[in-house]
């Protein structure tokens, strides 16, 4: 009887390509193990009936597809993008990469027939990649927004630009429009903050002693005898007044007429409240 869960090994990548390659036949490229993971290298062809034989063969049984990722490589010419996907033998407790070439303009022939989670994830590779897939139903894209220019995953996506993407509520669509920027901040300083401006910032022209910025790495000319009496300067402070001397009333003169049980002298009697009827004992006595 199979374990439940098989401890993963990497003594099973041998016989994986040896049963690949057997299972695989002539669509199979290249095969190997990198990083510890098996790597077969498939042609567009045969993409289907190899993930099939790896699905469906006894001694491989990759029942799940866990991922599809994209890959640019644009010194490579046409066949600049792979698609690579992620296989998991739940019996087996084994992972593999299969891995196929595409461009541009040539699809790839959708696996949404052997797994239906595959539809979302080609569509990923669509929009970040741009390749296009051969029997998807529903090719839009899925993380960009409506009228997306570009495929932002490609190393030649260039990273900044001056145009602005919105939702017009006047057309009802999503317009470009070049980026406006208010007066305030179109001044972009990107000098490193630690080694200090070569300007004078606002509010620094104000200062009596204001002195030429040094060079940098500079040792400071101010000794450690000025920094102590920077905040000893003397000047002539008027003593804090009492906390009580903004409320108080009248001066005690001693603390001998504040003891407890004698009433205060301004104070008078508490007036009666007609809706209290006082009874025997308790707050109301």
């Amino acid at each position: 009887m199979r374990a439940p869960a098989p401890a993963y090994a990497y003594s099973l990548n041998d016989e994986t390509i040896a049963a690949a390659q057997g299972a695989i036949g002539h669509g199979l490229v290249e095969a190997f193990a990198r990083a510890g993971e098996v790597q077969l290298h498939v042609t567009r062809d045969a993409l289907i009936p190899a993930l099939t034989a790896l699905r469906d063969t006894p001694g491989l049984e990759y029942q799940q597809l866990m991922e599809i990722a994209g890959v640019d490589y644009p010194d490579r010419g046409a066949e600049r993008f792979e698609v690579v996907y992620c296989l998991l033998s739940l019996t087996r407790n084994h992972r593999l990469h299969v891995h196929v070439r595409a461009s541009e303009d040539t699809p790839v022939p959708s696996v949404t027939g052997l797994w239906p989670v595959a539809g979302w994830l080609e569509r990923e590779v669509y929009d970040m990649y741009g390749v296009l897939f051969a029997g998807n139903q529903d090719l839009r894209r899925i993380l960009t927004d409506y009228g997306f220019r570009g495929h932002p995953f490609r190393k030649d996506f260039p990273l900044s630009g001056f145009v602005e993407m919105r939702y017009s509520e006047e057309q009802k669509r999503v317009v470009y429009e070049p980026v406006k920027l208010a007066q305030d901040f179109r001044s972009f300083d990107f000098m490193s903050p630690w080694e200090g401006a070569e300007y004078v910032l606002p509010g620094d022209e104000k200062a009596k002693d204001a002195a030429l910025p040094q060079a940098k790495g500079a040792q400071s000319s101010v000794t450690a005898t000025q920094v102590q009496n920077a905040g000893a300067t003397k000047t002539d402070a008027k003593a804090p007044a009492a906390s009580s001397e903004p409320y108080a009333k009248t001066d005690a003169p001693s603390t001998a007429q504040t003891g407890a049980g004698k009433n205060n002298p301004d104070s008078k009697p508490k007036p009666a409240d007609p809706d209290v009827v006082p009874g025997k004992g308790g707050q109301n006595q």
